[in-house]
């Protein structure tokens, strides 16, 4: 009797590894993705803020742009993205010029965060990138002389 009890004597150490394998690495993989869209959604929330700021903060339109871009590549620096900040910006303006007294201006950045470890072949069941937007609209002073 005591030889047939002892058949069992360690696989409850070896179901405990199996079961923490297979629910350990789903919940990494998916903190790892969240942090990856959280530091997206700081760095868009950011850029997207400061460049509306800068722009109707700024002398013309031109240097307005030009700002604009450079405080984009500053916030998604800060947070880890290589992403063109040319390319993550959209400005848009109320008025024409753009840099009118009382109009306003609306900055919206863009990233996409790329899912680490899907493999390419994967992309037409699952997409492989997460959009991550913000839009943020700054008002040009009303006083502000016209140029």
């Amino acid at each position: 009797m005591r030889q047939r009890c002892d058949g069992d004597r360690g696989s409850a150490l070896v179901e405990f590894l199996g079961i923490s394998l297979v629910l350990l690495v789903p919940t990494v993989y998916l903190v790892l993705v969240l942090g990856r869209i959280q530091a997206a959604t700081f760095a868009v929330e950011g850029a997207a803020r400061e460049a509306a700021r800068v722009y109707v903060a700024a002398d013309d339109a031109a240097q307005g742009a030009s700002r604009a871009v450079t405080a984009v590549g500053v916030a998604l620096a800060d947070q880890g993205f290589d992403d063109d900040p040319a390319g993550a910006l959209d400005v848009r303006c109320s008025a024409d010029p753009c840099l009118t007294p009382g109009a306003e201006v609306a900055a919206t950045v863009q990233v996409r965060v790329p899912l680490p470890f899907v493999p390419t072949f994967v992309g037409d069941v699952v997409p492989l990138e997460v959009p991550v937007r913000a839009e943020r609209v700054a008002p040009v002073d009303t006083y502000r002389v016209a140029r």
